[in-house]
């Protein structure tokens, strides 16, 4: 199953954008992680729905934290992980926070998201590849293993 097909099967089960993204980084890995989803919700619409900053961005870094990010106390941060999300938040300004006039979920499918339909699926699709990019452009396994 490709991409968009895979993001119109979670979008019909009723999952949002952030945790749309999530779900396909965690199928990337090969894992489930239920509590990942679940707190991912709270960035769907713009941080609960508030119109704030967008969830696909921000589930966007949580998923580059997944990859990167401590864990467990004997853990360290990849030094590489906020360089990766510094990149993402530039990319994501320039493309849609210049074509929508800003990064904020309302600014991008405006009041009472009436564009939600046709320019979240493709911001999320275009999201998630940037971030794939992102990882193996850094020298991470896709699959989550150790190189």
């Amino acid at each position: 199953m490709d991409d968009r097909e895979r993001l119109r099967e979670l979008g019909a089960q009723g999952f949002y954008c952030s945790q749309i993204l999530l779900l396909m980084g965690l199928d990337l890995q090969g894992k489930s992680n239920p509590d990942l989803v679940r707190a991912g919700r709270g960035l769907a619409g713009g941080l609960g729905f508030t119109g704030d900053t967008c969830g696909t961005l921000t589930s966007a870094t949580c998923l580059l934290g997944l990859y990167a990010g401590k864990g467990v106390p004997s853990d360290i941060d990849d030094p590489r992980l906020d360089f990766m999300i510094m990149e993402l938040v530039k990319w994501f300004k320039e493309k849609y926070g210049e074509q929508y006039g800003g990064i904020r979920c309302e600014q991008i499918v405006g009041k009472g998201g009436r564009m939600q339909a046709t320019r979240c699926p493709q911001i999320v699709l275009e999201t998630y590849q940037r971030v794939k990019e992102l990882l193996v452009e850094n020298g991470f396994d896709l699959s989550g293993e150790e190189l």
